[in-house]
């Protein structure tokens, strides 16, 4: 018997309506609680979740294809109402940059410090901060970050204290000695007659983090000559330390950082190092610090120097937004410390 095409078409569409259901109903049979929404007559309601819950102020997450950050828009302190509403952007102040070469004496052991010292090539004072290279040593391709900042209206003193000490490139030990020629260093900076600044901020990468902390901390130059810290990626263990340490712990000194910090670091960023970051900001955070951690999504370590043959798009990105908020970090701390 032969159907004819009505009929035919008929019971094809009923069968589709039929295998729609069984999967529809298979869906909801094994959906993840988020699918009750389908039974609701309203749209889900976005879960409330504390601000307590974060580590990262920027909480970079994958529960989607794509990072999602579910706090309130009045906790996200990068959000800007007049470039996501009116589409305005700040605009960053670029200066042409010189630098010089200079020196200053740790006290402690008579060693003479070389370093480079960065200025705008406008005439004037500026406010000053004192950069730490890290284990890298102030290669070419580090001096970029110290050169960067003073771009944006600083005078920036970068200590080579490598050079000083005779230490090769790239070393596995931490000479204790390193230490007290940063914190000397910052005396000298704050000795140059065109600063405009009576404090400084601290601003450094890898190893350097645990050099400038140490001047922070274990010098007590925080609240008397320093005001603020920032660094990228940081080292924040004593790299002597032993293996568990550097895995689990981070720097005791860091319970002792009351002053205002700000840590960047990428997502990819190596396990060991971000486990001490991460733990570190937590307990600050506990203790009531003015601490914040950003995390870049889509980069790893060096995101801000890599060379360009193996530079990323992110890359570039996360490094700009790094530049301006070190920028308006950096005078907001500083504005108060400005000569009269």
């Amino acid at each position: 018997m032969v159907e004819d095409e009505e009929d035919w078409m008929s019971r094809l569409c009923w069968k589709r309506v039929m295998n729609c259901a069984v999967i529809a109903g298979a869906g909801l049979l094994f959906a993840s609680p988020f699918s009750s929404s389908l039974f609701a007559q309203s749209s889900p309601k976005t879960p409330s979740v504390s601000s307590s819950d974060y580590v990262a102020d920027t909480n970079v997450g994958r529960p989607m294809e794509a990072p999602v950050n579910r706090r309130a828009v009045s906790e996200k302190f990068w959000w800007n109402d007049d470039w996501y509403q009116r589409g305005k952007l700040n605009v960053p102040v670029n200066h042409d940059v010189v630098e010089r070469a200079t020196s200053y004496i740790n006290p402690v052991d008579g060693t003479e410090i070389p370093a480079i010292l960065y200025r705008p090539k406008a005439k004037g004072k500026f406010p000053a901060i004192l950069f730490q290279h890290g284990r890298r040593g102030l290669d070419e391709m580090v001096q970029r970050l110290p050169r960067r900042l003073a771009a944006r209206g600083f005078i920036v003193l970068a200590p080579n204290v490598y050079d000083a000490r005779f230490i090769e490139k790239l070393p596995m030990e931490h000479m204790p000695e390193t230490d007290g020629d940063v914190a000397a260093g910052i005396d000298h900076l704050l000795k140059q007659p065109d600063i405009s600044t009576s404090k400084i901020c601290l601003y450094s990468h890898t190893r350097g983090g645990y050099y400038t902390l140490q001047a922070a901390v274990k010098f007590k130059h925080q609240n008397k000559t320093v005001a603020c810290y920032a660094s990228s990626y940081p080292h924040w263990q004593n790299p002597n330390a032993v293996e568990p340490a550097q895995v689990y712990r981070y720097a005791g000194e860091l319970d002792s950082l009351v002053i205002p910090t700000m840590v960047f670091i990428g997502e990819y960023e190596q396990y060991q190092r971000r486990r001490s970051i991460e733990t570190a900001v937590k307990f600050m955070k506990k203790a009531g610090r003015d601490v914040k951690l950003v995390i870049y999504p889509g980069v790893g370590r060096g995101f801000d120097f890599r060379l360009p043959w193996v530079r990323t798009f992110a890359d570039d990105l996360a490094a700009k937004d790094q530049i301006i908020r070190l920028d308006a970090f950096f005078r907001r701390h500083l504005a108060k410390w400005q000569s009269k």
